[in-house]
C-alpha cells in the first residue's frame, strides 16, 4: 500500500476549511446586521474582522439562504436583513 492512499486528499481538508471560514464570517455578518440594521456593504466590510474577501463569501452564503435584502443605491449597496 502507498503512503498516497493512507493520507486523506488536501482538496477536501481545504474545501472544509473554507467552509468554516465562510460559516463563520456569516455568522458574524449576520450578527452585525442584526444588531445595527440595515448596512453599506462597506460598513460591514469596516466593522467586521475578517478580511474582505470572507466577509463577502459569508454575503454570498447568507444570500443564497435568502437571508438578506440588497439595495443598489447610486455607488452604494445596502445590504438587509430579511
Amino acid at each position: 500500500m502507498s503512503d498516497l492512499a493512507l493520507k486523506p486528499e488536501p482538496k477536501i481538508k481545504n474545501e472544509q476549511e473554507y467552509e468554516k471560514k465562510i460559516g463563520y464570517a456569516a455568522g458574524k455578518v449576520w450578527q452585525h446586521l442584526s444588531s445595527n440594521g440595515e448596512c453599506t456593504l462597506t460598513a460591514i466590510k469596516r466593522s467586521l474582522k475578517a478580511t474582505p474577501v470572507a466577509v463577502e463569501l459569508g454575503l454570498g452564503w447568507l444570500a443564497r439562504e435568502g437571508k438578506l435584502d440588497f439595495d443598489e443605491q447610486g455607488r452604494k449597496t445596502v445590504i438587509r436583513l430579511r
